[in-house]
C-alpha cells in the first residue's frame, strides 16, 4: 500500500471532483490517501517546499516547477468563460474603452504570486502597479473597503461580484481567448516525477473514477449524505447551493474528465507565454 499525501482546494469544482474519493464512494487501488484541503495559493507553495506528493496547483506554478512534477490528465480546470475578472472598488472603474490601460501606480490585489489569475495580470498589463498578493476570498471585501483601486477575482467572486457595489473592468479568461482561441488552462492535479509511473497511472484511474462518480451522482437516488453537495457544502466560500452549482457547472467540464488533445494544447500555449516572462524553465509532462 503506497500512501500519498494530496492536497487540494476548497472550492467546490475540487471537492465535487475529488468527493468520492474523500468518502470511500471510489477507492484507489494499491494507495492510501490522506487530503489536506487549502487555498489554491497555499497548494502551490505546499507542492514547492515538498508538503505534498500530489496537489491542485495553478497552472502557472506548475509550469515554472515543470522539471519535477507531471501533470495528470484528470481533474484539471479549465475552458470557455472561466477565467479572472478584473474589478475595482466603487467609482474607479475605467471606462470599458480604456479597460486595457490600467492607470499607472493602481493597487491592485491579485490572489497569489503563483496563480493563473496573477499570470494573465502580468501578461495583459505589463504597466507599473502597486500589486499586493492576498487570499483569494479577501479581494472583495478589501475593494468593498476602499483598501485597493482594482482587484483580480477568482472562484466564487466570478458569480456573486454585482451584488458587492463593485465596478467591473475586465475578463481576463474572455480577453485570453480572443487572442488565442484556446480555452483558458487554470489549474490541475499535478503529482511528483519522482512517484512511481503505476502508482501515478493508478492515482489518475482513480480520480477520473471519483469525477464520474459525482457526475452520476449530481441528483442523490437515496440517502442525501452521500451525494458530493455534502463535501461541496462542508468547504466552499458561498454557502448558497446555485452558486455552488454554478461553480460546478462552469469548471467541471469534459476537460476535467480526460485533458484530451485541445487541452494539452492549451497549456502548451499558457507555457508558450509564460516562457516570454522567464517563467517556464522545462516542458510540463502529461501522464499517459
Amino acid at each position: 500500500m503506497t500512501r500519498l499525501r494530496i492536497g487540494i482546494s476548497t472550492c467546490p469544482n475540487d471537492t465535487f471532483a475529488f468527493h468520492a474519493l474523500m468518502t470511500g464512494e471510489v477507492e484507489a487501488e494499491g494507495l492510501e490517501l490522506e487530503f489536506e484541503l487549502l487555498d489554491v495559493e497555499e497548494l502551490n507553495r505546499g507542492m514547492a517546499a515538498g508538503r505534498f506528493d500530489v496537489a491542485k496547483m495553478s497552472f502557472a506554478e506548475m509550469l515554472r516547477l515543470a522539471g519535477e512534477l507531471v501533470l495528470l490528465p484528470s481533474g484539471a480546470a479549465l475552458g470557455f468563460g472561466v477565467g479572472p475578472v478584473v474589478l475595482s472598488r466603487a467609482g474607479y472603474s475605467p471606462s470599458p474603452e480604456r479597460s486595457a490601460q490600467i492607470p499607472e501606480g493602481a493597487r491592485v490585489l491579485c490572489p497569489g504570486a503563483g496563480t493563473t489569475a496573477s499570470l494573465l495580470w502580468r501578461l495583459f498589463h505589463p504597466e507599473p502597479a502597486r500589486i499586493e498578493q492576498v487570499v483569494f476570498h479577501e479581494i472583495m471585501p478589501r475593494l468593498a473597503r476602499d483598501e485597493a483601486d482594482l482587484g483580480v477575482c477568482i472562484h466564487e467572486g466570478r458569480f456573486t461580484w454585482h451584488e458587492s457595489g463593485l465596478g467591473f473592468v475586465e475578463d481576463l479568461g474572455a480577453r485570453w481567448e480572443t487572442e488565442t482561441g484556446a480555452p483558458l488552462p487554470l489549474g490541475g492535479i499535478a503529482a511528483r516525477r519522482s512517484l512511481a509511473a503505476p502508482v501515478r497511472r493508478r492515482l489518475a484511474k482513480a480520480i477520473r473514477e471519483s469525477i464520474e462518480w459525482s457526475l452520476a451522482h449530481r441528483e442523490v437516488d437515496g440517502p442525501p449524505e452521500r451525494g458530493p453537495m455534502v463535501s461541496m457544502a462542508a468547504h466552499a466560500q458561498d454557502q448558497s447551493s446555485e452558486v455552488i452549482w454554478a461553480h460546478v457547472d462552469l469548471y467541471v467540464n469534459p476537460w476535467t474528465v480526460e485533458l484530451g488533445e485541445e487541452g494539452a494544447r492549451a497549456i502548451e500555449l499558457l507555457s508558450a507565454k509564460a516562457t516570454e516572462l522567464g517563467l517556464a524553465p522545462a516542458k510540463l509532462l502529461i501522464q499517459d
